[in-house]
């Protein structure tokens, strides 16, 4: 036996899926930790969804992004602070908080997009264009295929 065979994973192991989606995943979060501030990630996807969607509650992106309460409020306060995202009492229901993104904030995502899109690829770069797209697509459908699941 080589030393690679005897620290590599075991070949049942490397040959589940879920398993090396996984190990893409914790490869894709290293490279972004890389290139962009701690914050980023969670940064995207809510500008992401302020952006595709319009302004919406605090409750509803959280439900939209898969993140507590308590979590998405944190990112929305900093995003806030920052002004990224403008914070506002809802006119229909007073007890709710919308959130919308603010030119600033649109600014900050594309930064942030430039910065993904060099991690994406980073990450896809032993693949061809032709791979890289019909592995987003296969993915895509693997997700799709299951909608209930938190982002």
């Amino acid at each position: 036996m080589t030393e690679n065979e005897t620290t590599a994973p075991p070949a049942r192991l490397r040959a589940l899926l879920s398993w090396q989606a996984n190990r893409v995943n914790v490869l894709g979060s290293r490279l972004t930790g890389t290139r962009m501030p701690a914050t980023g990630r969670a940064d995207f996807a809510v500008l992401a969804a302020l952006e595709e969607y319009g302004p919406l509650s605090q409750a509803d992106l959280g439900r939209q992004l898969g993140l507590d309460r308590n979590t998405i409020n944190g990112i929305a306060t900093r995003l806030d602070e920052a002004k990224h995202i403008l914070r506002a009492t809802d006119a229909a229901d007073r007890r709710r908080n919308t959130v919308a993104i603010t030119p600033l904030g649109q600014r900050y995502l594309d930064q942030l997009q430039t910065a993904t899109d060099r991690v994406q690829a980073e990450l896809a770069a032993p693949l061809s264009k032709a791979e890289a797209a019909q592995l987003q697509t296969l993915l895509g459908k693997i997700l799709d295929t299951h909608p209930g699941l938190p982002s």
